[in-house]
Formats: C-alpha cells, sequence, structure tokens
C-alpha cells in the first residue's frame, strides 16, 4: 500500500478546491485546502506537498514560493493551471515549482507526481533553503561584482577579467575582495559554488 501523503490545496476557486481534495483522497491521500497562500502560511504545516494554482486572478505560484520562503516554509510546490501556457510554465519552474499539472487533474498523473516529489522533500527543502540563501547573498553585490563574479566562474584570471571589462587588473582585485567578503567566501571556488546553488543561468532542474 502506498504511503499517505499530506497535499495542501491552494486555490482561490472554491469549486476547485472542492474538486482537487475529492481526487486527492480518492487516490489515497489526506488534503487540507486554503484559498490563498496566507491561509497556508498561518497553517504553517511541516510537511507535505503543496498544489498551488498558477492562474491569472487566482493566484501565482512564484508569489506562493516567495511568502513561503520568506516564512521559512520549505514545501515542494506544484503549479497547476487549465491553461498551462509555456510562458508560465518557464515563469513557474524557474521560480522554484517541481512540476506543472493541467486542470482538472489526471488521476494517474497527479498519482505520480505526489510521490516522486513526496519522496525528495527533504532533499528540495534543503536545496531550496540553499538556493535562496544564495541568491539573497548575491543580491549584495555590485553590478561590477556581479560581472567579476560572472566571469571568475567562467575560469578567467583577473587579467583576463581586466581586459574583458577594460578595468586594470588592480580595479579587477578590488571587486572581487569586495565580492568574496560580501558573499562571505573564502576562496574563488566558494563564491562559484554559490552563484551555481543560486540556479540564476536558467530553468530549476526538477529533482526528477
Amino acid at each position: 500500500m502506498e504511503q499517505q501523503h499530506t497535499l495542501h490545496i491552494v486555490d482561490g476557486s472554491s469549486r476547485a478546491r472542492a474538486e482537487q481534495a475529492h481526487l486527492g483522497f480518492d487516490i489515497g491521500h489526506h488534503c487540507e485546502v486554503y484559498a490563498d497562500v496566507d491561509e497556508l502560511i498561518a497553517a504553517a504545516p511541516d510537511r507535505g506537498v503543496v498544489i498551488a494554482c498558477d492562474e491569472e486572478g487566482r493566484g501565482s505560484v512564484a508569489q506562493v514560493l516567495r511568502r513561503l520562503a520568506y516564512a521559512g516554509l520549505w514545501l515542494p510546490v506544484v503549479a497547476t493551471s487549465s491553461d498551462p501556457r509555456p510562458g508560465r510554465v518557464v515563469a513557474a519552474i524557474k521560480a522554484g515549482a517541481l512540476d506543472y499539472l493541467r486542470l482538472p487533474l489526471q488521476v494517474e498523473r497527479l498519482a505520480e507526481t505526489v510521490v516522486r516529489i513526496a519522496e525528495e522533500a527533504e532533499a528540495y527543502g534543503i536545496a531550496r533553503r540553499k538556493m535562496i540563501d544564495a541568491r539573497n547573498r548575491l543580491a549584495t553585490l555590485s553590478p561590477r561584482e556581479r560581472e567579476v563574479l560572472d566571469w571568475l566562474a567562467e575560469g578567467r584570471s583577473n587579467k583576463m577579467i581586466a581586459r574583458e571589462l577594460a578595468i586594470s587588473p588592480r580595479t579587477v582585485e578590488i571587486h572581487r575582495a569586495n565580492m568574496m567578503s560580501k558573499l562571505g567566501a573564502h576562496h574563488a571556488a566558494e563564491a562559484v559554488r554559490l552563484r551555481i546553488e543560486a540556479h540564476l543561468d536558467g530553468v530549476q532542474a526538477s529533482f526528477a
């Protein structure tokens, strides 16, 4: 028998919430429903999978993820929409959603997604915390310090970065030192690792 998981369903439509909860119960999981992310945060669940609507007028998954991170709730999030347009799907995945399901939900697809993601919830939480921490640190950098870090990640030396940015090697050293200090990095590899953990080069990978 498959393990029961808790589905936290966030949707501005009471009918949609009821339909999704009914389906979740049918496949053997416990469901909690919320009209918006504020209700979810007030409940402060420490486990489960969030199923969040990503449609105009009914909520944004990116907003849900931001709010959960701010509240220190590291739950895996799955986006849902009756019209999953490519742009919204990409935006949701970039924000940290682990999957994107079309409404109305299909039993097989939902069951597979919940089991896969729930099994990796702990790893997701750790990775998500690292990503948010890395992004917060990188946000403290000046544009020039960020450029130095980007070129450093490409394996460029100070002299090579100086040529790329049309500044002196000494100026690169100053920006590099400031960058390392702000990031709390003790060596270049640690600064580059933070940049990678921030997932700023493209769509965040699913933990499939």
